[in-house]
């Protein structure tokens, strides 16, 4: 099956085709260069590139993919959640798509697909297993026990990581993207120079809050400058990513044992990050556990991944009509 898919749920316009878990093509038009600029995404200049940037992407994907307009089996694209502005773009853009197409529309929900990722180059990655999503708007703990069945064990109570990653990013004076470039120039952590704070979680333990880290950074940041005294960035950014690191990987590790999961799957932008990508893979080697996370071109948001998962919402029945609308909030499990 053949399928057309749209993501616009953030500053990334992109449009993909796929056969099943196969990706035919996948083109990726960005904004970061505009954000950076503001240091975060506006969005409202977000929402207005995607109506610029989203017929010429899509043609480009039909062609690459070699396939024609004709070939289309069903249109896919992301509904929820997002910047409503940006979403709308996409979701009333593949409406028409599919309208004119007669094909069948999906609505895929953001979070899927991020797990979804995972299987464009992991075939042998199937249903259950554990899945730490982390991005910039969401960190959730989530058991997947069929391709479109999701059991949530722990969420944040706040912000996300990768928020507080941006943030605290953005006061210590890096550039948009912040969470990659604190990645980038992290060196070697010191939490004796810089001490932070383990937030605590209530009680479910298996839940996260990074709220509370993200303002520590932010206050020591400020007593610094009052008192004169400089920051070393590379450090505080590795400390502040260790610290993150040792609450996500808590978590995950005390989920898997708890409930008996030895597949893990890490999906969202922050699985991009180093650090969380390497001591994954110590601990679960340690313990005998399968380990899963996406290419680094498949980490961000794409088109991929939403038409990896709109195969599996197409075999389960979740067919969209023309009245198919934007949700800024929705959680992944909410027809499980």
């Amino acid at each position: 099956m053949i399928i057309l898919s749209i993501e616009s749920s953030c500053d990334e316009t992109s449009v993909a085709v796929c056969r099943e878990r196969d990706v035919l093509s996948n083109i990726v038009a960005t904004q970061i260069e505009e954000h950076k600029i503001y240091g975060g995404v506006v969005p409202e200049i977000a929402s207005r590139r995607h109506c610029e940037a989203i017929s010429q992407v899509c043609d480009e994907a039909v062609n690459q993919a070699g396939i024609t307009y004709d070939d289309i089996e069903a249109v896919a694209v992301t509904f929820a959640p997002g910047l409503i502005g940006a979403l709308l773009v996409g979701v009333n853009f593949a409406k028409g798509l599919a309208l004119s197409l007669g094909v069948p529309l999906i609505p895929v929900h953001h979070l899927r697909s991020h797990i979804a990722a995972n299987y464009i180059e992991s075939p042998q990655l199937k249903p259950p297993f554990l899945c730490l999503l982390v991005s910039g708007g969401n960190t959730v703990l989530a058991e997947v026990t069929d391709y479109t069945k999701f059991n949530i064990l722990g969420a944040t109570m706040d912000d996300a990581a990768g928020e507080c990653f941006d943030k605290a990013a953005r006061f210590m004076g890096l550039s948009y993207p912040g969470g990659v470039n604190l990645d980038k120039i992290a060196t070697v952590a010191d939490p004796q120079k810089y001490p932070l704070p383990t937030p605590k979680v209530g009680e479910n333990d298996l839940n996260f809050s990074f709220s509370g880290l993200k303002t520590a950074v932010i206050n020591l940041i400020h007593n610094k400058e009052q008192k004169g005294e400089a920051v070393d960035v590379p450090v505080l950014c590795a400390t502040l990513r260790q610290k993150v690191c040792d609450i996500l990987i808590d978590s995950t590790l005390k989920a898997a044992e708890r409930y008996g999961h030895k597949k893990i799957a890490v999906a969202g932008g922050v699985s991009a990050n180093s650090e969380l990508r390497s001591r994954l893979e110590s601990e679960c080697k340690a313990r005998n556990l399968a380990l899963f996370y996406p290419p680094l071109k498949y980490c961000g948001d794409n088109a991929a991944m939403v038409g990896v998962q709109a195969f599996y919402e197409y075999k389960d029945g979740n067919v969209a009509g023309q009245d198919l609308n934007a949700t800024a909030t929705l959680p992944i499990n909410y027809n499980s």
